[in-house]
């Protein structure tokens, strides 16, 4: 493996955290949405990854993060009695988004505090590097 391998690998780690926090500040927004029907309700979104390492000690393969997808959740929506509002069904309820903000909030800090850690790896991999170019002279 490059010494200038390792940048890529925090990037595509980067890149990772970023859409991972994406998912979870579009799912904070939509925490409170409320619909008429279960099928129309706000769901919850994840981001699916996938550790990619190196099959060989050869320099042609990938290692990093892959974002393999984004899959929404199964969990139940809330019903609430709103006869007034003017998205209820024929029975009076709204459907409330299956967002659970403590999940989100926690998977926020995860993110970020991961994204942090990729930020590191990538200053203290320069700065070594530079340091041992700086051997040379």
């Amino acid at each position: 493996m490059s010494l200038f391998q390792v940048f890529d690998i925090a990037g595509s780690g980067m890149s990772a955290q970023s859409l991972r926090l994406n998912l979870t500040a579009s799912n904070m927004a939509n925490a409170n949405t409320v619909a008429g029907s279960q099928e129309e309700a706000y769901k919850s979104r994840q981001a699916v990854f996938k550790a990619m390492m190196e099959s060989s000690m050869a320099s042609t393969g990938s290692a990093g993060v892959k974002s393999l997808g984004v899959v929404e959740s199964q969990a139940e929506h809330e019903m609430q009695y709103q006869p007034g509002h003017p998205l209820a069904n024929e029975e009076g309820y709204v459907f409330t988004s299956n967002v659970n903000m403590v999940e989100e909030m926690a998977n926020m800090i995860s993110a970020s505090r991961s994204y942090q850690s990729n930020i590191e790896m990538l200053n203290t991999s320069k700065s070594l590097l530079l340091q041992t170019l700086k051997m040379g002279q």
